[in-house]
């Protein structure tokens, strides 16, 4: 609970959660509602998260090759979210 801080803002750079705004009002000037307020996520930090939390550690100790797998798959998933979220936050409105 100490580091909860640290974790919430680890988590947000690794992309894993994403900070965004969804204002419909904005529609109604021409402009994109959907408003991406994250930076470009470092994914490496994708592991650096993942390692840092007891239930991924105890995972990885029981079980490597699941762990593994699981990393591999939530880094594509989080690399798939930032393009969508990403085009979502450019598009012509």
């Amino acid at each position: 609970m100490m580091k909860g801080l640290d974790q919430q803002k680890l988590s947000t750079q690794a992309g894993i959660w994403p900070l965004y705004r969804f204002d419909p009002r904005l529609v109604e000037q021409g402009k994109n509602p959907f408003q991406l307020d994250s930076k470009e996520p470092d994914f490496a930090k994708v592991e650096q998260f993942m390692a840092s939390e007891v239930r991924f550690k105890t995972l990885a100790a029981a079980d490597p090759e699941r762990y593994a797998t699981l990393l591999g798959k939530e880094k594509t998933l989080v690399e798939r979210r930032w393009k969508e979220y990403k085009y979502l936050s450019e598009r012509p409105f």
